[in-house]
């Protein structure tokens, strides 16, 4: 995966309209459910973001509409890995919205999963992969941190290997 570095705010984090316009959408047939209306429409939903060429795309559904949800939500969260951001010394209202008493709380299919995964992923990486400073920053702990990003395998991943290339210990 390439890190590529972009200006706050993250593109995870943009509302649908500016997301949407920076971005080339196409419509394909895919194999799936459906059956026969599967194989006649265009139901699955491709996004790439033009400036990084990061994709997002959504099959599974028998509605375009539904697709569309789910590809640009998929988007988000291949943003949210792919696209570094500068980070700031305070932490985002989504995140001070999301943590009470020390605890993140959120589901990976919510709709504020990728804007904090991007925030957290752009502080932990600017740290080559140390969690102490983030959660210091997010006034949360190590370990809840580390919980919010193994709901994201790909994002375990790009820490332990920083971490790795660090000396530091991979995190379980």
């Amino acid at each position: 995966m390439s890190n590529i570095l972009w200006q706050p705010p993250h593109p995870a984090t943009w509302d649908e309209t500016k997301l949407l316009a920076c971005c080339a959408s196409r419509r394909e047939r895919r194999s799936g459910p459906g059956g026969q209306h599967r194989n006649k429409v265009e139901t699955a939903v491709v996004y790439e973001h033009k400036p990084s060429g990061i994709k997002g795309s959504a099959s599974e559904k028998r509605s375009q509409e539904s697709n569309r949800k789910v590809a640009l939500f998929r988007l988000r969260v291949n943003l949210a890995l792919q696209l570094r951001c500068t980070t700031s010394r305070e932490a985002s209202d989504v995140w001070l919205s999301r943590v009470h008493k020390g605890r993140v709380a959120v589901n990976p299919e919510h709709q504020d999963f990728p804007a904090l995964l991007s925030e957290a992923l752009d502080h932990i990486m600017a740290e080559q992969g140390n969690l102490q400073p983030a959660a210091k920053l997010f006034a949360c702990t190590k370990s809840q941190l580390f919980k919010l990003l193994k709901l994201e395998p790909r994002a375990v991943k790009m820490v332990n290997d920083a971490r790795a290339a660090n000396g530091m210990t991979r995190l379980q």
